[in-house]
């Protein structure tokens, strides 16, 4: 599910054993730059440039 927020471009995913991972809006695949809030989309966990797991290729699910 997708917390998102649209002003700022970025929001977070919840993955499946419960983790928040950030992702900026570049990271939609679709190109749209927003997604709606509690979408359920598939995602890559890469390793972020803050030293912490981020999702990447969000798509919908």
């Amino acid at each position: 599910m997708v917390a998102f927020d649209e002003h700022a471009g970025y929001g977070t995913v919840r993955s499946d054993d419960g983790q928040d991972l950030f992702f900026h809006c570049t990271q939609i695949d679709d190109g749209t730059r927003t997604i709606a809030v509690g979408t359920r989309v598939r995602f890559a966990v890469v390793p972020g440039q803050r030293g912490q797991w981020e999702a990447a290729g969000v798509a919908h699910h």
